[in-house]
């Protein structure tokens, strides 16, 4: 009987096994350009944003920036990557991905949070300001952006936004202290009512600014970080919603979330974790995040040296992970990768996404969203004009078709 279970146990392992190695260097999805920069060398294409809008729209809006903006039609915000500032473009598709068109929204901001809530479509960014800007046509047009905390100043990606029991949750990042080296920001919980108008300050309430000094110096001894001082950090916060109930951190409330962040160690594949959670009061807080065995701190994320995105499936209840895959280098982005898991602790690669042509041609910072039996996904991307892997100048758009066939 022994002998018989030993002889399964080794054909499912050698079953997985073979499946991990066939998806390990094949492509599991399609790829399209969506956008192209009108000058490579100097005008860049950053993080992109999906959000399926009303009636099956797809939207999807484009940061551009870089020293060439200057000459882009339109405004530009204030604060940008160069002296010349940053602009949000925005595409629609209305035929699930297979054509794309721009509309003639010119967004004077940067590092934009894309999601919908209510009878809207928003955009949370900023200017060195907060903003937010509001689209009540399903993306064809928006409001000229409103201030939600006049302090400079502000950072994020495009990150996981959480909506549940009709409020929705984001994290953006506020600047820790003037004069810190990058990456110098904290995470700040945000929240306000689905149905109420997002570009209004009053409808949001914010935590304090969860300053991560303290823990990051506190574990240095260890080897983490293992950065030079001042230089270590956390940012481009995933919010994530814990379904399991067997988890430690499910919360029966539906008050606490999960904080997933991306952590600037020099160490790959490290992310940070926290808690997200709203006080019997009311008001919002983020702290460690706690489990039986004590706190969750640093955990082991693909990927998680570089922006990554996470969505959940509740048809399968797995954690889908859209990250960077490491080639032996630090803040490699050529290689963007699939992982999924039950409990956003034990990751099992799923298979490459994309792979850049060249070094410098990345595939990188990516968000994704669900399409029935799909995963549609757009990427911050370059091809053989890209200036540099960080400094893309194409935005590309991919579908993994029955991603949950991926699963084994």
């Amino acid at each position: 009987m022994a002998k018989r279970y030993l002889t399964v146990v080794a054909a499912v392992l050698l079953v997985c096994a073979c499946h991990q190695q066939k998806n390990c260097g094949r492509i599991i999805a399609t790829e399209q350009v969506i956008a192209v920069s009108p000058q490579p060398d100097s005008i860049y294409l950053y993080t992109p944003g999906i959000v399926e809008g009303f009636d099956g729209r797809f939207v999807v809006a484009v940061d551009y920036g870089g020293p060439g903006t200057y000459a882009l039609d339109g405004p530009k915000s204030d604060f940008g990557d160069y002296k010349a500032g940053n602009q949000i473009r925005v595409l629609l598709s209305d035929d699930k991905g297979r054509t794309w068109r721009e509309t003639p929204a010119r967004i004077p901001m940067m590092h934009e949070i894309l999601f919908k809530a209510g009878k809207s479509l928003y955009m949370v960014g900023h200017s060195g300001r907060l903003l937010a800007t509001r689209s009540d046509d399903n993306g064809e047009t928006w409001s000229e952006p409103s201030v939600l905390c006049p302090e400079p100043r502000w950072h994020q990606s495009c990150t996981a936004v959480d909506i549940y029991d009709g409020k929705v949750t984001l994290v953006y990042e506020k600047w820790v202290a003037d004069g810190h080296k990058w990456p110098g920001v904290g995470p700040v919980l945000m929240q306000a009512g689905v149905d109420a108008d997002l570009t209004q300050p009053s409808n949001w309430k914010f935590s304090e600014l969860y300053d991560p000094d303290a823990d990051l110096e506190a574990a240095r001894p260890s080897g983490i970080p293992v950065v030079p001082p001042g230089e270590p950090g956390i940012l481009e916060t995933n919010v994530v919603r814990m379904n399991d109930r067997t988890s430690s951190f499910y919360d029966s409330t539906g008050r606490s979330l999960v904080l997933m962040c991306r952590a600037h160690l020099g160490v790959p594949e490290i992310g940070v974790m926290l808690r997200g959670y709203e006080r019997e009061d009311g008001s919002l807080a983020i702290g460690r995040l706690p489990r039986k065995d004590g706190e969750v701190y640093f955990v082991h994320i693909p990927g998680a040296d570089l922006k990554f995105y996470v969505l959940y499936d509740p048809q399968m209840q797995l954690y889908w992970l859209l990250h960077s895959q490491t080639d032996g280098r630090m803040n490699a982005r050529r290689r963007l990768a699939l992982s999924y898991s039950p409990d956003l602790l034990r990751w099992t690669f799923a298979g490459l996404v994309a792979v850049g042509p060249t070094d410098h041609s990345a595939r990188h910072y990516a968000t994704m969203i669900l399409d029935g039996d799909d995963l549609c996904i757009v990427s911050r991307s370059g091809d053989e004009r890209a200036r540099t892997a960080h400094d893309g100048d194409i935005v590309t758009f991919h579908r993994v078709r029955n991603f949950r066939s991926l699963v084994y």
